[in-house]
């Protein structure tokens, strides 16, 4: 297939869409059910390259959760602990969760708000076990080098017959140069093909505590990863083999921090055993639930904990969480790893990063105030590399 003619584009006023190869080149992937649209197929391709990469980098089975031409989630595949199992909706999985379908709960379950209608990549081939995840989530579509029979058959029930479910050819690659048009002028530029996964880009650590234990090198190489396929500017918080807050598209890098902390902070207090326990009512839709729980953890807890409100929810109202039990809560997030696409420029983001339990940082350096991010790494006892790559990705 050279062509693919597509409903519309961006917007449904923008009737004249397709995706094709120059040169009349063979598309490099097949729809094997649903219809992609423009946009599914943006998030499929950046998708695609970020797990496709981490694949690469870390020798295991990875997943990304893409939403608006930004990861979501984005997590190899770990075995989960009961825990994460319990907070990622698996523990009832239909099947035992093989370790593409470990990396695919890890990347959907650790921001289910923005993962809500997402669409999927998988480094490796689409089994049973993952497609049943996949099956009862809302979710636009996947994309993966292969899917077993079993694993189509499911999918391809997904949402009445539509779900889009597309196959890429994992021996593909572009060419080294890149094109795009903005108001009818062609921009163009060399591929962003730096290999993240080089030990050079921890060498030069300019803080005192220069340890950075096996666990937060894989972190930070799955944040960097997560950064180089990220609306800039951007941060990721990751731990554990995954990303827990990524902040994205934002002009100022402490909101990016700021943002990416908040939403780290919703993943740890998810796993409060309150939290955990929460009375939900018979039937609850999942979409209600982790919507829920995450106004439930924030500062707005009223609005479903009032009278007339919480009956839609609880079978018994539960007490809010005090003040007192979320900073104890907070204050056992330890290790965990931050990465950025670019330096920053004030202390203060590392003052907030912090917060969030970060002991370790991957950031590219340069800027003119280094020197205050560094004592500010000192005080905490953080360890900080200055990587000299930067991520921007537009």
């Amino acid at each position: 297939m050279k062509e693919l003619p597509l409903k519309y584009g961006c917007n449904p006023n923008q009737k004249a869409a397709r995706v094709y190869m120059e040169n009349e080149a063979e598309l490099p992937f097949e729809v094997l059910n649903g219809r992609p649209g423009y946009i599914n197929l943006l998030d499929a391709f950046n998708s695609w390259q970020l797990v496709r990469e981490l694949r690469a980098a870390t020798g295991l089975p990875a997943a990304a959760s893409f939403k608006h031409v930004s990861p979501a989630g984005a997590a190899v595949g770990l075995p989960l602990n009961e825990t994460l199992r319990k907070v990622y909706f698996v523990d009832d999985a239909p099947l035992p969760l093989t370790p593409i379908a470990s990396a695919y709960a890890r990347a959907r379950g650790a921001d289910r708000m923005s993962s809500y209608g997402d669409f999927i990549a998988l480094s490796d081939t689409c089994d049973e076990s993952t497609a049943r995840l996949v099956n009862r989530e809302v979710s636009d579509g996947i994309i993966a080098p292969d899917y077993t029979p079993e694993a189509l058959e499911v999918l391809r029930q997904k949402r009445k017959g539509t779900y889009c479910v597309l196959r890429m050819d994992p021996s593909y690659r572009p060419a080294p140069v890149e094109r795009k048009q903005v108001f009818g002028i062609t921009f163009e530029q060399e591929r962003n093909e730096i290999d993240l996964a080089q030990p050079c880009l921890f060498e030069n650590i300019p803080t005192e505590n220069k340890t950075f234990s096996p666990e937060a090198r894989l972190d930070l190489t799955i944040a960097l990863i997560t950064l180089k396929y990220t609306q800039s500017n951007s941060v990721c918080y990751a731990k554990d083999g995954q990303a827990i807050g990524i902040g994205a598209g934002q002009q100022s890098r402490i909101h990016c921090t700021r943002l990416a902390g908040q939403k780290a902070d919703i993943w740890w207090m998810r796993q409060h055993p309150r939290v955990m326990s929460l009375p939900f009512v018979q039937n609850i839709r999942r979409a209600d639930r982790d919507n829920t729980i995450d106004i439930f953890i924030g500062p707005e807890h009223d609005d479903v904990l009032r009278d007339g409100e919480w009956q839609k929810f609880f079978t018994k109202r539960p007490a809010p969480l005090s003040d007192e039990e979320r900073r104890e809560w907070m204050g056992r997030l330890t290790d965990v790893s931050l990465g950025s696409d670019a330096f920053f420029p004030f202390g203060d983001n590392i003052e907030r990063a912090y917060k969030s339990g970060v002991r370790y940082v991957a950031q590219a350096g340069g800027s003119v105030r280094d020197d205050h991010v560094i004592q500010t790494c000192d005080k905490y006892g953080i360890a900080m590399a200055f990587t000299g790559v930067r991520l921007f990705h537009h």
